[in-house]
């Protein structure tokens, strides 16, 4: 599998990357409860920020409609609470205040996570890895890598700490994605059977994402939370509508918090009818 063409620049801080960096950001806090020391591995690290304004998401504006709809404003005590990690990541890239950088996923986990915890972030497409060896390059405890993602998930694992989120998040160019997915997802669980995993995919074609999901928790035991989110009815022409992120091995409490916080973010991201979101922890 290659991402040599694919810019998530396009789509930085949509719908999608609210949910996958809120449920990021929230199983982050969990591992920090522990005085132990973690890792974190990202498969597709992307280029580390997004210049909202920029060519590639000043063009598509996907993110007006997703963290432009979350970011600094009102919110219920209790979501508020919840969002404040991953919040104050993205803050924490817009120092004057004003919303114009997005965090990719690395440098939302640098933010939230401690200095001696390990950040491990890997992106193949030459160009945005240059920019990701700028942004990451001298942060403590970080290694910033140039190796197919597949390969990644083989030769990283198990970390030395032995406690880690490993978060896999790929372009979805190819058609066997998902069934590359299920291999990688099942090397990575022998590997390292207690990780945390978060596993982005889209939901374009909800039957093949069903048998996804069927299939890379198939593990006898394993618990899972299959997180999605649909900003409205799939429509011709419209592009991305919903997506998942299956967690494998979730933080206890995750749920619950997921409970409060999805509603809120289905209400504000919403484009029109069909607007839902969607738990689920059997198959």
């Amino acid at each position: 599998m290659s991402t040599m063409n694919y810019r998530h620049g396009y789509h930085a801080g949509n719908f999608a990357d609210v949910v996958k960096h809120a449920v990021l950001a929230r199983v982050l806090t969990y591992m920090k409860q522990k005085p132990r020391s973690f890792r974190v591995v990202d498969t597709h690290a992307g280029a580390g920020r997004y210049d909202l304004a920029g060519p590639e998401a000043g063009k598509t504006g996907e993110w007006q409609d997703g963290i432009g709809r979350i970011f600094d404003v009102d919110l219920p005590p209790s979501v508020a609470e919840l969002l404040a990690p991953y919040l104050d990541a993205v803050r924490a890239t817009n120092e004057s205040g004003k919303l114009q950088i997005y965090p990719g996923s690395s440098l939302i986990a640098r933010h939230i996570m401690r200095p001696e915890d390990v950040l491990v972030a890997n992106e193949l497409n030459t160009s945005e890895f240059e920019r990701l060896k700028r942004e990451l390059g001298r942060a403590k405890n970080t290694a910033v890598l140039n190796i197919d993602a597949w390969h990644a998930v083989k030769s990283l694992l198990p970390p030395k700490e032995r406690r880690a989120v490993v978060l896999i998040d790929p372009p979805f160019e190819e058609k066997s994605e998902f069934a590359d997915l299920v291999v990688a997802v099942g090397e990575a669980m022998a590997r390292f059977p207690t990780g945390v995993y978060l596993i982005w995919y889209p939901l374009k074609d909800e039957a093949a994402a069903n048998q996804f999901v069927a299939q890379a928790t198939a593990r006898p035991g394993l618990e899972f939370l299959d997180v999605r989110l649909a900003v409205c009815a799939p429509f011709p022409g419209l592009g991305l509508t919903a997506a998942g992120l299956l967690v494998l091995n979730p933080p206890y409490r995750l749920r619950d918090e997921l409970e409060i916080m999805l509603p809120v973010l289905r209400d504000r991201m919403a484009e029109g009818r069909g607007s839902a979101f969607d738990l689920r922890d059997v198959v």
